[in-house]
């Protein structure tokens, strides 16, 4: 009957469903529009909202009618209580594991168990576990402030761990230390621990870490992640800045790099890794340890960005790096540890049909995450330098790979669209994996679904994967989600979501698009969709709908378009460029106003990946990337639903406002709907029941801008 009905208004206008409940009529409040034109290498570029960047109360309380708004119309789909019932009391079945980390002999992870909505702090040892951090009971001492566990790093022996804990979804992290054998905090909390990135010295006496410099008031926010230092810090006095651009002697000198000292295993040895905001390459250089105790700045280099280094790790003898100098789809090298890099050798070498993801450093030797098309395999290099593949007991996807030095094996996360993940320990002694059986999750028909790899043409003539997760049996238009990230050179690779059944259940197909910009296919595929090749990052998304569309998986009229944080770009971009493709545009907390990005907390760390309105060809793929300066009167857009968090560090709730304010200002668009979150944030801490409410709410967009008639709001 829903697929009757979908197809049935296919055919039909979108006009009959462009209306909201009679209640809401005169609503949402209007923004008063306060333009600014500024000249920027002589084009002439207007900001109507720019007073909204301040925040202040005018713009919140606008903001939170505007949520207050959106969420009484998608209420007012009568559908959709019981669709957020039914999923999450699908999702409630399932035992997940977010962190994990092995040290001493020992298993540290976060666990979100069957039922909970937050992610508490276990340990697993031999086969007992317990309860070092119940973030229920955390929470409920806050008053019922949502808190949550950014990050876990445990002391090489397995004695003590370090925890970040932030509230309100604002990864703010504090820092606390606890001893693991009795849950008592030994030391803490520290703040400015947003970044983490700790590292414990051999005798677990003391740490380094990323801090963030102190905030005072009036500073500007993109100030927030500039001026980084590395500190040490001995668990009794007060962390000690070591090195950073406001400390003389050090390597680090510009206000927007960083640096992070990790101790070699075993070894008098430190490593200091170098970075510039969210560039993925590395600088590297060796120090001694003695001279961090005696606060000497002696630092060798060993490498800088033209290395091409974006992963590293290492034990007593080597350091192994992960490079894409002369090896798009990346190499792995080895160095000697204190040794220079002309010393280095090739450990497993460069190869067009495969893509090296990561690696990990075990007592047995190296393990290596590869992908073959789109599902993972397992290499080991021996300690002997024989290379081997392991049989996965999972056809998918390596979520991570994780070892200790100092224990053999590895413990691999594994699923895939339709498999639950699991975490699996390999014991090189029976060279078998065994199900570790931390993970839980109810009963699922697999058969009832279908996960299809299809590509699309791009229109450069490049194969743009995209996968279609939909019921099985024969293909029918149906209510789509499209999703796509394309920065970063991160990798959408197969993954399983709690939610993404329900979704199909509902009646709403899934598909993800791998666009360019993203790593799926390695450095190469990074650039092409990066700086004035950006572009193809969206008109990557958009074959992919064309191609969804031809081979009758839905239609215009039933497909919306989804993106996230700086997938925001390639959904605001997509459907501003072919608003005839889609029926609706779900962007969540994302960056739809780049040509002012960079005057966000994290936007100076951005733009090594977006670029600067201060030279000429940034501000050129900048003003290329701005859905808001897209936005064009006479023009019929797709209905837009837009989520921010109040609490958002990393993508400001005021972006997806000025868009919706820029939307609303035309009276006859389809519906704008700003779906604001006043205790969260970009979405890391966020409770399950807080998910549950949104994709609720997605779902209910995409169905009712698919024409669904029991989907539409009550009038």
């Amino acid at each position: 009957m829903l697929l009757m009905a979908a197809l049935l208004f296919a055919s039909t206008s979108n006009a009959a469903h462009d209306t909201v409940p009679a209640e809401s009529k005169g609503a949402p409040p209007v923004a008063i529009p306060r333009p600014i034109t500024e000249d920027h290498f002589g084009t002439m570029v207007t900001d109507r909202y720019r007073y909204m960047e301040k925040m202040d109360a005018e713009t919140v309380a606008w903001m939170k009618a505007q949520g207050d708004w959106s969420r009484r119309v998608l209420a007012s789909i009568k559908p959709k209580a019981a669709f957020e019932t039914k999923m999450s009391a699908f999702g409630a079945g399932f035992g997940l594991v977010g962190e994990i980390a092995q040290a001493g002999g020992k298993l540290f992870y976060t666990e979100r168990t069957p039922g909970q909505e937050v992610f508490s702090l276990k340990v697993l040892e031999g086969a007992a576990s317990r309860t070092l951090i119940d973030m229920a009971a955390l929470i409920k001492t806050h008053g019922g402030t949502p808190h949550a566990i950014d990050w876990i790093k445990p002391s090489r022996d397995g004695t003590k761990i370090a925890a970040g804990i932030s509230a309100g979804g604002s990864e703010d992290s504090r820092m606390t230390v606890l001893d693991t054998a009795t849950g008592k905090t030994i030391a803490g909390p520290v703040d400015r621990a947003q970044l983490g990135n700790v590292d414990w010295a051999d005798d677990g006496q003391s740490l380094t870490f990323i801090r963030l410099r102190k905030m005072t008031p009036g500073m500007d926010a993109a100030e927030k992640y500039r001026n980084l230092t590395a500190d040490t810090w001995d668990l009794r006095s007060e962390p000690k800045s070591l090195l950073g651009p406001t400390i003389a002697g050090g390597p680090i000198t510009d206000p927007d790099d960083g640096g992070q000292i990790a101790h070699v295993p075993h070894s008098d040895f430190v490593l200091l890794t170098g970075f510039t905001g969210v560039q993925n390459e590395f600088r590297l250089w060796w120090g001694k340890q003695a001279d961090l105790a005696a606060s000497k700045s002696r630092w060798t280099p060993l490498l800088g960005y033209d290395a091409g280094v974006t992963k590293v790790d290492m034990n007593a003898t080597t350091l192994f790096l992960l490079s894409h100098k002369d090896a798009p789809r990346f190499k792995v090298m080895a160095v000697p540890i204190g040794a220079s890099l002309d010393q280095a050798r090739t450990v497993i070498p460069a190869s067009p049909n495969r893509l090296i993801e990561t690696m990990a450093v075990a007592k047995d030797g190296l393990y290596v995450g590869v992908r073959e098309g789109l599902y993972s395999k397992v290499l080991h290099v021996a300690n002997d330098g024989k290379v081997e593949e392991l049989p996965l007991p999972v056809h998918g996807s390596i979520g991570d790979l994780m070892t200790d030095v100092d224990t053999p094996g590895v413990i691999v996360s594994l699923s895939s669209w339709t498999t639950p993940p699991a975490h699996w320990r390999y014991d090189p002694a029976t060279r078998r994996f065994a199900d570790m059986k931390i993970d839980s999750h109810p009963p699922i028909d697999a058969g009832r679904y279908a996960a299809t790899d299809l590509s699309a043409t791009a229109r450069d003539g490049t194969r743009i994967p995209v996968t279609v997760l939909g019921p099985s049996g024969p293909i029918r238009p149906r209510p789509m989600l499209l999703n796509a990230y394309g920065s970063y050179g991160a990798a959408g690779w197969p993954y399983f979501s709690t939610r993404t059944l329900p979704y199909i259940d509902g009646g709403i197909s899934r598909a993800e698009c791998a666009v360019r910009g993203g790593g799926e296919f390695g450095e190469a595929w990074r650039l092409a969709g990066k700086g004035n090749m950006k572009p193809n990052t969206w008109r990557d998304a958009i074959a992919c709908a064309e191609e969804l569309i031809a081979r009758g998986y839905t239609t215009p009229a039933m497909l919306s378009i989804t993106g996230t944080s700086a997938g925001g770009i390639m959904v605001g971009r997509a459907v501003t460029e072919r608003p005839d493709l889609f029926a609706g545009a779900v962007d969540r907390v994302g960056d739809v106003n780049t040509l002012r990005s960079e005057f966000m907390a994290s936007g100076p760390g951005n733009v090594p990946e977006f670029g600067t309105i201060k030279d000429r060809q940034g501000f050129k793929d900048l003003y290329e990337m701005d859905t808001i300066q897209h936005v064009k009167p006479g023009i019929r857009y797709p209905a837009f639903l837009i989520t921010a968090g109040l609490n958002d560090p990393r993508v400001e709730a005021w972006t997806g406002a000025k868009l919706a304010a820029s939307l609303q200002e035309y009276p006859t668009h389809a519906p704008v709907l700003y779906r604001l979150e006043e205790q969260a944030g970009h979405g890391m801490g966020t409770t399950k029941s807080t998910r549950d409410a949104e994709e609720a709410d997605i779902a209910a967009f995409v169905l009712w801008r698919a024409g669904v008639p029991q989907w539409q709001p009550v009038q």
